[in-house]
């Protein structure tokens, strides 16, 4: 089992969306990325710790690739949008590809400069590669938030496959 570290906006959509995924064993709503240890969602949101929302998936590689994960993250998301996704803005809204090592940074690179090449986004692509900091696991409530109360702010991974 490996890990990758997603940022696109709002976490209960991007944990809904990686979990239709075949090959992904969980995805987990959290914060990566900032300056203060173990935060909580409203020192998060208040766009001052430095933390980004992300999600935590584990998969397992022998049934989908880090570089698939990878491309489907930039079809579930507007990659252009600065600090903020939709209605959501602020920083912990960024996109962020959070890698764990040297081989998920030249995939998440590689996968990068193809969607910059792939002539779908009218704007730049704003995505940041970096290397993975400590992920905190958000509250409780935020886990599989949309099984527990319907909804949807992504698009689903079916129309993901099928652009």
């Amino acid at each position: 089992m490996e890990k990758a570290l997603f940022g696109a906006g709002c976490f209960w959509g991007v944990e809904h969306f990686f979990r239709e995924v075949p090959g992904v064993i969980d995805a987990v709503s959290g914060y990566a990325g900032g300056s203060v240890g173990n935060p909580t969602y409203k020192q998060v949101c208040s766009d001052r710790t430095g933390h980004a929302e992300v999600v935590e998936v584990s998969f397992d590689p022998a049934k989908v690739s880090y570089g698939r994960l990878v491309e489907l993250f930039f079809k579930m998301h507007d990659p252009t949008q600065l600090n903020r996704q939709g209605p959501d803005f602020g920083t912990q809204y960024r996109s962020v590809i959070f890698t764990h090592s040297p081989e998920q940074e030249r995939i998440a690179k590689e996968e990068l400069e193809k969607a910059k090449a792939s002539a779908r986004y009218k704007r730049p692509i704003v995505t940041a590669i970096e290397p993975a900091k400590t992920f905190w696991p958000a509250e409780d409530y935020h886990q599989r938030y949309f099984e527990k109360h319907g909804g949807s702010c992504h698009i689903s991974y079916a129309e993901a496959v099928a652009q």
